[in-house]
């Protein structure tokens, strides 16, 4: 299959009162996006912000808004300093869902420091705990993220700072529990993807893939205590030959489940998006072989002078009446294609048509 050109490449238009390093880091590090509300929302892999855009008549997006999930969530760890690493993103029963990536992570080489320095910081693993977060948010009237409105209520996975319902389950894991000790992109544990359906939530491993089959997690929630959810199901695991690539995102569309794979490592492309046809139907753990897949897309991903950006990580369906769905895909690391010259508040998405192809 061969990449296709986008059918739009629409604009988001950020804050350009933020702080120029602000500014930069939210524009070059979304990783989630789901559209909800008449709005279009984003989440980043850095702090404990969501962003808000809203659409113009033109098909771009502006009127950007920062909300901190702090302020409506318990989170374990206070303050501004801890991360959630957001990597996926749903919209389901009038909350919005979030999941970081609970991963572990190694520090980087910096080009600045002496060797000596660099080699200790590879030796540096940690957790930061607020990555082990699983929520929901319901959105008040005015499409804001709030702690409670009616009935609907905040509520985060039970767990702290050193793991959630879901990471202790995975750490008990016969296939799983090693990569818990591993950091992301070496194969280690690393959520990037979630789709919610009622109760049913599907989570999808970026890491680690198993002897070329990747994996997505099914269980089911349910409520414990005010503002506290619990795991009602023992965790299903789906095996997926997704031809050697992890899940970067999950989207739901009547009873199929979309999957945005890419590489587990640190290292560029390819890119595809998988339809797994009537994912929601199936009642026991499953073992998809390639051909029971179908690739719907070949997206393309940065190289030669754009090498090491552009990183398709999230994924929302537009539906269309009568019609296949769009795929609307936002880039980590966006290329300088997706940039324009003196206007750092702005960075292009892509828009696919799926028609002919499904």
């Amino acid at each position: 299959m061969n990449s296709v050109e986008p059918k739009s490449r629409p604009f988001l238009t950020l804050d350009k009162t933020l702080p120029p390093a602000e500014l930069t880091d939210a524009r070059n590090n979304f990783s989630a996006i789901v559209l909800a509300g008449g709005h279009l929302w984003l989440g980043g892999d850095e702090g404990t912000l969501i962003d808000r855009m809203t659409p113009d008549g033109a098909g771009n997006f502006g009127a950007h808004r920062r909300f901190d999930l702090a302020t409506v969530l318990a989170l374990p760890v206070p303050g501004a300093d801890s991360e959630i690493d957001i990597e996926g993103l749903d919209f389901n029963g009038g909350y919005l869902w979030i999941v970081g990536s609970h991963s572990l992570k190694r520090k980087k080489a910096e080009k600045e420091e002496k060797a000596e320095k660099n080699r200790r910081r590879l030796a540096k693993v940690e957790m930061e705990g607020n990555r082990q977060t699983l929520a929901r948010v319901p959105l008040d009237a005015n499409g804001e993220p709030v702690s409670q409105t009616g009935a609907l209520r905040s509520a985060r996975l039970e767990g702290d700072e050193a793991g959630d319902q879901l990471f202790l389950a995975l750490g008990a894991d016969e296939h799983l529990s090693r990569s818990c000790r591993i950091p992301s992109k070496e194969n280690g544990l690393d959520i990037e993807g979630l789709a919610v359906s009622g109760n049913r939530i599907f989570a999808g491993l970026r890491g680690p893939v198993l002897r070329g089959w990747a994996v997505v997690l099914e269980f089911e929630w349910e409520d414990a205590a005010p503002g506290v959810l619990a795991l009602s199901t023992p965790l299903k695991k789906h095996f997926l030959q997704l031809d050697g690539l992890g899940v970067r995102e999950l989207a739901i569309r009547g009873k199929d489940l979309y999957i945005l794979a890419g590489p587990t490592m640190d290292l560029d492309g390819p890119v595809f998006l998988y339809r797994w046809p009537n994912a929601l139907e199936n009642s026991e753990e499953a073992l998809l072989w390639r051909k029971e897949l179908q690739k719907v897309l070949d997206i393309p991903y940065g190289t030669g002078k754009d090498a090491g950006r552009d990183h398709a990580e999230g994924i929302a369906l537009i539906e269309q009446s009568g019609a296949p769905p769009d795929v609307m895909i936002c880039y980590d690391s966006p290329a300088g294609g997706r940039l324009v010259e003196d206007h750092p508040e702005q960075v292009r998405l892509d828009i696919f048509a799926l028609d002919g192809v499904i």
